[in-house]
């Protein structure tokens, strides 16, 4: 709820309406991220709310004049996306955002963190060796992951990129497939190449590939080696099994770093098997040095409507467990009757043959009958 504590007007500084936004919607988020109300008059915006929160929507705006007249150019859907960042961080600024992007080098594109989780993924990534980013599809796990080695890669930080995955179908058997083993496990890889030459030229990648400056594996090839001066990152992690992720993790050597992630929700292997990924999260959760960053469907930025998929199957598992447990008494209560009743079918069935005068003359006629 919005306090009108106090009225401030700025001045309106050029070229200020593409803070504004297609149909004013960045407005409209500062408005409720910074719960303000923000006017746009002929001379001035005007900002109504607290004292602080006037305060940080007014250091917005000066901020975006500051990185303007820097040169500053924000693409494709940065400054909503920092300004998300902003709303949901109280610490944040829209100054401090951009040019934490600008210090790491992406290749040809800029990526810049869309919500706090993804924010705190990337920055737990350069201050941590090991990282586990667990959460639903879409959230950019491996693609922040990608970007990151990328920029370790091009800043000469790394000499190499790993990118491993296990080769799980999910949920059918293709059989064999043709040609070469790279031919064979090419399909499994394929979203790390998708990262890879959205991040980079084609050409560049083909040359990293080539002289195994970047490489791409499954997960069982890292079996007995020692992984120095390298940036590695194993996804869909949930479809490793316990040894496979005790392996991996094990393969960490100088100067490296790794990142696990993984999507616990989608797990493809064998009922009987348990996932490497629920395990490392269990046994891992309190050695010092390593890290776990959680996702939800807010952190999707995939399109909107796969937000809404995500949250609509996990409440129809909340409401299937719930279920479950409502009927865990009605069980329980049901074997309890069901015991009860066969005791005293058994109690009634014998109480004739020693007590009851109808059982006892019953039980004489046919002795008489006998005889």
């Amino acid at each position: 709820m919005r306090q009108n504590g106090m009225k401030k007007s700025i001045g309106i500084t050029p070229n200020i309406e593409t803070l504004f936004g297609t149909r004013d919607e960045n407005v409209r988020l500062l408005e409720d991220g910074l719960n303000v109300t923000i006017d746009l008059k002929s001379n001035c915006i005007e900002l109504e709310g607290a004292a602080r929160d006037v305060a940080r929507a007014e250091q917005v705006f000066a901020d975006y004049e500051s990185l303007q007249r820097s040169g500053y150019t924000f693409n494709n859907g940065d400054l909503n996306s920092m300004l998300r960042v902003l709303a949901a961080d109280a610490n944040s600024t829209l100054k401090g955002l951009a040019e934490a992007g600008r210090q790491r080098s992406f290749g040809r594109r800029t990526v810049q963190p869309k919500s706090p989780n993804q924010r705190r993924y990337v920055e737990t990534i350069e201050t941590h060796d090991m990282v586990f980013g667990v959460g639903p599809a879409g959230t950019g796990k491996t693609y922040l992951a990608v970007a990151m080695a990328i920029s370790a890669l091009l800043s000469k930080r790394v000499n190499r990129i790993i990118l491993a995955r296990p080769a799980v179908e999910a949920g059918e058997r293709l059989g064999f497939l043709p040609g070469t083993l790279q031919d064979k496990i090419d399909p499994y890889l394929r979203p790390l190449y998708d990262a890879l030459y959205d991040m980079l030229d084609p050409e560049r990648v083909d040359r990293y590939l080539e002289k195994n400056v970047i490489e791409i594996a499954p997960i069982a090839f890292m079996r007995g080696r020692t992984l120095n001066d390298s940036f590695v990152i194993l996804d869909e992690a949930q479809n490793t099994t316990s040894e496979q992720m005790k392996m991996f993790v094990t393969r960490l050597g100088f100067n490296s770093k790794a990142v696990i992630t993984g999507d616990i929700t989608q797990i493809d292997l064998p009922s009987a098997r348990r996932s490497g990924l629920l395990e490392a999260i269990d046994v891992l959760k309190s050695v010092e040095g390593l890290a776990f960053v959680h996702f939800d469907e807010a952190d999707v930025v995939r399109h909107h409507l796969v937000q809404r998929i995500i949250r609509a199957y996990d409440e129809h598992k909340t409401r299937i467990a719930e279920q479950q447990i409502l009927l865990l008494p009605e069980v329980k209560n049901g074997n309890a009757k069901g015991a009860e009743v066969g005791e005293r079918t058994n109690g009634k069935s014998s109480a004739p043959a020693i007590g009851s005068g109808q059982g006892v003359a019953g039980s004489q006629a046919e002795i008489g009958t006998e005889e």
